[in-house]
């Protein structure tokens, strides 16, 4: 069975000497966060995950979840836990205290939601989706569905989802054929079917509230192929009173679960809306004048609040599966014996040396370490600056710009990066990799899914191009390279940080040069900022995980032991294996579009 231990260590070291979180008790949610009260939060959802989520990650796999008589029902073992996870407060601890919540900041939620993805990513993502679905609720909702629906979902007694995906579109919406017609009462009544939906049905629950996306008929009945009259709804599948009292069911029903490569303990259905009632959420579309089309409905706000945390939580799903994949490939390395040492024999009484000798099983497991220790300092550096956009100091705007920034970069470079980590770790299992019992297959076939949902990971990379660079102006990517080459001057005459920072500058020039040649031909050439975003955002991802190994090398300086010894290592293995990629994107870039579009 594979292991797993909470990184518990490595979430202290980032709270407590990189980001010095007791410092900042001027955010909001920061005040009464000290060090003792983490290390208890941190400890704890460690202890849990270990014990409670892991043991059934592997057997929930290995049977699934079952759809018969239109009911969906849960892995053996699935249900208690999630009671368990509920009862204990996990998934209420970013919640308003108003709610039943903790009142956790972004930066402590986090950390959690990491653990249990890598502890069982299935199970771990019913109490995600309703976190990101109340969330959405206290952000659009009415008061009654904030007193009467979102304390329930915080308690863990009704969950949530998000329904977005058609058979016919997907990130698409202009295709949506899923409509919502207003009664006389206020309320909507919805017909469509939605697929992909994770969670969509399950027995861990007495409720669902679905939050959906549908357009609103025009006064003809006719509904649009563009963006106008896309909505937000809240659909439940039981009804509900303003008071909380749940009714009948609602026209919401199962068609049936997804037969998948992973994520298998996870109910991913397809859902039939036949005329079930619903709530608008956010505000009513204006009518389309004569011959007008819209990029966006004012309806959609709410949905794009939703889906930019769901990319955060899954980015952390990728890097949750690169910790757990490591972390059983270097177990692995450590018993299986195989060969002699380039440099002569280790253990020469021994038939062969253990597997952690050879130079490219090193290579393999500390390039999978490197990502995910680095890409965790990533994610938060920007879940502060998102406690920081929420504040009143002066940098509030600009830090709210930053984490938009890197809200695609991820989403995308985390997971392309934690499947690249899960291949590497099940290679050093030679073919004992590829046999489920030994569990680490599992891990590179959930980890698939995290390139393809909340938007196919090449999707994130035009949102970064098309949109994020050019938002205000670019006051963001400006922003960033400020503080960037700031960093760099501040630290260029420390000796000791000399290899760090030249790695550094090195990425950082290239990524300035990747921007300007962006500036200069995306415009005129459309096709050209198409066939060079995902270099450019994976150019982007390396650099700034560069910057987040200098910092950390710099607070790892003159420490003698284990933890801070392992940062420098993986700090200067970034710079010297990693970084030397940036010219080569850059280049890739320069090549433009014109044969790729040749391409039929």
């Amino acid at each position: 069975m594979p292991i797993y231990r909470a990184p518990v260590e490595d979430y202290r070291f980032l709270f407590n000497e990189l980001l010095e979180i007791e410092k900042h008790r001027d955010l909001p949610q920061f005040a009464d966060l000290s060090s003792d009260l983490t290390d208890d939060i941190l400890g704890n959802a460690g202890k849990f995950c270990e014990e409670v989520f892991h043991p059934l990650n592997q057997p929930g796999d290995a049977e699934g979840c079952h759809f018969e008589n239109g009911v969906v029902s849960t892995p053996k073992g699935f249900k208690d836990a999630y009671k368990a996870y509920c009862d204990a407060g996990w998934g209420g601890l970013g919640a308003p205290e108003s709610a039943g919540g903790s009142n956790m900041p972004l930066l402590v939620t986090m950390a959690i939601a990491e653990m249990g993805m890598s502890s069982n990513q299935s199970l771990a993502m019913y109490p995600m989706l309703t976190a990101g679905a109340y969330g959405a609720l206290l952000a659009t909702a009415p008061d009654w569905m904030k007193q009467s629906i979102v304390p329930k979902m915080v308690s863990g007694e009704w969950a949530g989802t998000m329904c977005l995906t058609e058979s016919g579109a997907g990130t698409d919406l202009r295709l949506m054929k899923t409509r919502a017609v207003e009664q006389p009462d206020g309320t909507y009544r919805m017909n469509g079917t939605k697929i992909f939906i994770s969670g969509g049905d399950q027995d861990l629950t007495d409720n669902i509230i679905h939050l959906v996306i549908a357009k609103i008929p025009d006064e003809k009945g006719q509904i649009h192929d563009d963006l106008s009259t896309v909505n937000f709804f809240m659909v439940p599948k039981f009804l509900v009173k303003e008071d909380g009292t749940m009714g009948a069911k609602n026209g919401v029903n199962t068609g049936g679960i997804e037969h998948k490569m992973g994520i298998k303990g996870q109910a991913t259905c397809v859902l039939n809306f036949d005329d079930a009632v619903a709530w608008r959420l956010g505000p009513k579309p204006e009518p389309l004048k004569p011959g007008e089309k819209r990029s966006s409905s004012a309806g959609m706000a709410g949905m794009f609040g939703m889906m930019n945390g769901a990319r955060l939580g899954v980015g952390m799903q990728g890097i949750a599966l690169a910790e757990i994949a490591v972390q059983n490939g270097l177990a692995y390395a450590h018993e299986r014996r195989v060969g002699r040492a380039l440099t002569g024999p280790k253990e020469p009484d021994k038939p062969a040396d253990l597997e952690i000798v050879h130079p490219d099983v090193k290579r393999m497991l500390l390039h999978a370490r490197a990502f995910a220790d680095g890409a965790r300092a990533l994610a938060a550096w920007s879940a502060l600056n998102h406690s920081i956009s929420l504040s009143k100091r002066p940098e509030a705007e600009i830090a709210g710009l930053l984490f938009d920034l890197m809200t695609p970069v991820l989403k995308a470079f985390c997971t392309d990066m934690g499947f690249e980590a899960a291949n590497l770790a099940m290679q050093c299992y030679g073919g004992h990799g590829y046999i489920q019992d030994n569990g680490v297959e599992q891990f590179v076939r959930d980890a698939r899914i995290n390139m393809i949902y909340e938007g196919a990971n090449g999707v994130q990379a035009m949102d970064l191009v098309g949109r994020k660079l050019g938002r205000k102006g670019g006051v963001a990517p400006m922003a960033l390279f400020a503080a960037l080459t700031g960093w760099i001057a501040e630290n260029e005459k420390d000796e000791a940080l000399a290899p760090f920072v030249k790695g550094l500058k090195r990425g950082v020039e290239t990524l300035q040069a990747a921007t300007m040649w962006l500036a200069q031909n995306g415009l005129s050439k459309p096709n050209h900022a198409g066939a060079a975003a995902v270099d450019y955002l994976r150019l982007m991802g390396i650099a700034m995980l560069g910057w987040m190994w200098a910092r950390m090398a710099k607070v790892s300086l003159g420490k003698d032991d284990p933890l801070h010894k392992g940062k420098l290592i993986s700090a200067r293995y970034w710079m010297e294996r990693m970084m030397p990629e940036v010219s080569l994107l850059l280049e890739r870039m320069q090549a433009g579009s014109d044969t790729i579009m040749e391409f039929e």
